[in-house]
């Protein structure tokens, strides 16, 4: 009998007898946990747990304490505000003087949202600023947690967490084949103050032994694109920029050439803007229960960071850090009853390495959750097995056992696959799990045997 039998076995033997589950030792690897919570009523629960105390990296079941975090503390009706004040109203069609655009790090801003800023300033009548529009941030803060893998800053689930962020920090391109030859060229979609040059080829004939695409991220935001892609068909590129705040800039830049504004001065960054500024326009998020929604089902690591980051702010002040809002959610959460006394946490997302968390510490969060009606709505965002989010193709979980029943939030990098969540029997919640696999090898081709965290879940579903 393989491990993964064994394994299957003794958690089925655990569920259907009335030995204690303290007294059933499960057979696992070091490198793997679980926890998990089987609720038969109010009064009467059984708990299966091996290695539940040992540190592992989370990856983005990390954002579960994110999601609790924010909610605490800015409130679930809370929104990003990204402001355009000017020292003197406008008059006579014209402002005189310096208009600021507040930035506060609002994951979700686009190109359309600061459109309609100006929007509303030409219909309160405004024609022309005399003085210098002033974006106002943080031009030069820590933008990647500690622990980040490097090549992976180029791709956009790994975008600048910045005050300065505009349609994700991200822009997308097409590496496209010429008909004459091997190379190939990059065609950036849309209109975005980056470049893009390509030395990569086509390997058009599958020759090549080893063909691969590399990314270089040069200065203001140039790039290029170096090595080989296998086939003849174009690829889509989605990709990191490098300076939020110069982005910007040049995205402030060309938003005011294409209104009907005049601008006699320059676009430049500022730190702060004067105390006694008039707000002329405005433009709100949607409130933290949609980011959280959003955060949660597609396992955006823009928005965790970036609620972390506000987090630092909130409980210690501006500006907010990585380490300020990493401080931030274990204070938080430590007063909500979670022991995170020996975990690291780094970032909001889980991307950096250095998390560390417990299969017993993600429990707790499960179980804060499940008890607590005002991280409720945390349940109905999460990925539900074959049917949305990261579990709607989940191997394993689109099948009939598992699909509609479980709402889970998944943990993947290389070698990690972690999941944590609910069980649901109806209406009601019948169990939490947590299963936490570090070390994991990469499969050169799909097994046809269940993945250790659907044999799990299988089982729990079954009882």
């Amino acid at each position: 009998m393989n491990l993964r039998n064994i394994v299957a076995s003794a958690i089925l033997l655990t569920l259907s007898s009335n030995i204690a589950a303290s007294d059933i030792k499960l057979i696992l690897p070091d490198t793997s946990a679980l926890t998990a919570m089987k609720y038969s009523n109010h009064l009467k629960s059984t708990k299966l747990e091996q290695n539940s105390d040992k540190l592992f990296i989370p990856a983005s079941t990390m954002k579960l304490l994110t999601a609790i975090a924010a909610t605490a503390s800015l409130g679930s009706e809370f929104r990003y505000q990204t402001k355009v004040l000017a020292n003197t109203p406008i008059q006579k069609g014209k402002i005189d003087g310096d208009v600021y655009i507040v930035f506060s790090g609002d994951p979700t801003l686009t190109t359309l949202n600061i459109e309609s800023l100006f929007a509303q300033l030409q219909q309160q009548g405004l024609a022309l600023i005399t003085g210098n529009i002033y974006l106002v941030g943080e031009e030069h803060e820590l933008q990647h947690a500690p622990g980040r893998v490097w090549d992976d800053l180029g791709i956009c689930y790994s975008a600048p967490v910045s005050s300065f962020i505009i349609n994700e920090n991200c822009f997308k391109a097409r590496f496209v084949p010429r008909l004459a030859d091997d190379a190939g060229e990059v065609k950036i979609v849309g209109n975005e103050p980056v470049s893009i040059e390509s030395r990569a080829v086509f390997d058009k004939s599958l020759q090549q032994p080893i063909c691969d695409l590399t990314l270089a991220r040069l200065e203001n935001n140039h790039f290029r694109l170096d090595g080989c892609y296998p086939g003849s068909k174009p690829l889509k590129l989605n990709i990191a920029i490098t300076d939020p705040a110069l982005f910007a800039k040049d995205k402030l830049t060309q938003i005011v050439k294409n209104t009907k504004i005049g601008l006699r001065g320059q676009v430049l960054f500022a730190s702060q803007f004067p105390a006694y500024s008039l707000s002329i326009a405005e433009h709100q998020s949607e409130p933290l229960t949609e980011l959280v929604a959003t955060m949660l089902l597609k396992s955006d690591n823009l928005i965790a960071d970036s609620l972390l980051k506000r987090l630092g702010q909130q409980v210690y002040g501006a500006p907010g850090t990585f380490s300020s809002g990493s401080a931030a959610m274990k204070l938080i959460l430590t007063q909500q009853g979670i022991d995170l006394s020996n975990a690291h946490i780094v970032d909001g997302s889980g991307l950096s390495r250095y998390n560390l968390l417990s299969a017993n510490q993600l429990a707790e969060v499960l179980a804060l959750v499940r008890d607590n009606s005002a991280y409720r709505h945390i349940i109905s965002s999460l990925p539900v097995a074959g049917e949305s989010g990261t579990l709607k193709y989940r191997k394993g979980y689109v099948n009939a056992s598992l699909k509609g029943k479980v709402l889970a939030k998944t943990g993947s990098m290389l070698g990690v696959s972690n999941v944590a969540g609910f069980i649901k029997d109806g209406d009601k919640i019948a169990a939490t799990f947590v299963v936490l696999q570090n070390g994991v090898s990469p499969e050169k081709e799909p097994s046809a045997k269940p993945s250790f965290d659907v044999s799990i879940l299988q089982q729990l579903t079954e009882q």
